[in-house]
């Protein structure tokens, strides 16, 4: 048996889905609040000068304090039915496929929220290391429980969570510099949907 282990978003996904999720799960209020608010952040993410990691953090505290978590799960579901089943790469749900078939152990290692990927990854049948959010009582605090799982916070997941030497093989198949860690773990790399020395 192997190992494989995906990135979710633009890797799985054609795009990003976190800011879609972000927008379909905050009220209208808030987002446009924070649309002015963040904005810097946003741009400065964009020219390379903020950390996906930082400007994630300052939208989940901004868009999540004091939500109910129920109400973000029903979001999520909503926005995986409407959005994200359209957004799914045909490789990649080839790939999931191909070692489904061999019957290789699938694990989708992400940034993303687990209130939003544990739903697709439930339905799909897979394993999931991911984001997690603080909640007491029910209601989301914005803070993470724990670290953002992006960079070098992705192998260290997994290798918590998984004796790589038990696996003849470790894939790994990612799309951006947060995955180069993630890739650093397998024999066989995948960037971008090629394969990678």
């Amino acid at each position: 048996m192997d190992l494989a282990l995906f990135d979710f978003d633009g890797t799985i996904t054609h795009r990003e889905t976190f800011p879609g999720f972000v927008r379909a799960s905050v009220g209208r209020r808030r987002l446009w609040l924070g649309n002015v608010l963040l904005a810097p952040h946003v741009i400065g993410y964009k020219l390379g000068w903020v950390s996906g990691q930082a400007v994630r953090r300052r939208i989940v505290a901004f868009g999540y304090r004091g939500r109910r978590e129920q109400e973000v799960r029903a979001a999520a579901a909503r926005y995986l039915d409407e959005v994200v089943a359209t957004q799914l790469r045909p490789e990649a749900m080839q790939r999931i496929a191909w070692h489904r078939e061999r019957g290789d152990r699938i694990v989708v290692v992400t940034a993303n929220l687990e209130l939003f990927v544990s739903a697709w990854c439930d339905a799909q049948g897979l394993e999931y290391i991911c984001s997690h959010l603080e909640t007491r009582d029910g209601v989301l605090t914005g803070r993470y429980l724990g670290r953002d799982c992006c960079g070098a916070e992705k192998p260290r997941r997994v290798r918590e969570r998984i004796d790589l030497s038990d696996y003849g093989s470790v894939y790994a198949y990612g799309d951006t510099v947060e995955d180069l860690d993630l890739l650093a773990l397998a024999d066989r790399k995948y960037y971008r949907w090629r394969e990678v020395a």
